[in-house]
């Protein structure tokens, strides 16, 4: 019986391993973070400058730093007890639940956790936290998504005006032959440059979770 229940502990771990993509995706601050700069790199007119590895390189990181909080609560409410033998992988699981969508709740909008609700055919709760994770998974991946596109609209403007003004300097010149992006380009990383941009993103991303 206790090899029985080893075994179903092993194949629920490998399931879990399995599953970590997609919970670094789905139930983390990753989301909106690697679509912010993806945005910040279509905005500066570089196809692959900052090259994919080190996007997802820097997002990952920023969302151990931004998610160190809940990692540390999950590790000392579930994962000690668990790895001293205290409590079992369920009880583990539903000990960690609270903490990850206490997090999840504080960027979601009540307006997807409603659509979700309705959807779904929630009853109604007193409280947002009572909401199973079915419901509040979805609700906040969209509401990532959102915040993702209001911050990449922002930082699109001052380049959009940098391509603008080129444009019409080189159509004024009757240039027309020659892709804007080059002359523009430049300018662009002048400018991100001298407002330390990379400072002033990473930060804002940072902010945006407190």
């Amino acid at each position: 019986m206790n090899i029985d229940n080893h075994l179903i502990e092993v194949f629920l771990i490998i399931s879990f391993l399995s599953l970590i993509p997609a919970i670094l995706i789905m139930f983390t601050s990753f989301t909106r973070i690697v679509v912010v700069l993806s945005f910040l790199r279509q905005a500066l007119g570089g196809q692959q400058i900052p090259p994919n590895p080190v996007i997802i390189g820097l997002a990952i990181f920023l969302t151990f730093f931004i998610m160190s909080p809940t990692i540390d609560a999950i590790t000392e409410d579930a994962i000690n007890p668990y790895m001293t033998k205290q409590i079992t992988i369920q009880e583990a699981v539903k000990r960690a639940e609270p903490s990850i969508k206490s997090f999840m709740l504080k960027q979601t909008r009540e307006k997807d956790l409603a659509l979700f609700s309705t959807v779904a055919r929630e009853k109604r709760h007193s409280s947002p936290s009572e909401l199973p994770l079915k419901v509040v998974v979805p609700a906040f991946a969209i509401s990532e998504l959102k915040t993702a596109f209001e911050i990449g609209f922002l930082i699109y403007l001052p380049f959009l005006v940098i391509d603008l003004v080129v444009s019409s300097i080189l159509l004024s010149m009757g240039m027309m032959m020659l892709p804007p992006v080059l002359i523009s380009l430049p300018f662009k990383l002048l400018l991100f440059v001298l407002v330390d941009g990379w400072n002033l993103i990473v930060g804002s991303l940072v902010r945006s979770f407190q």
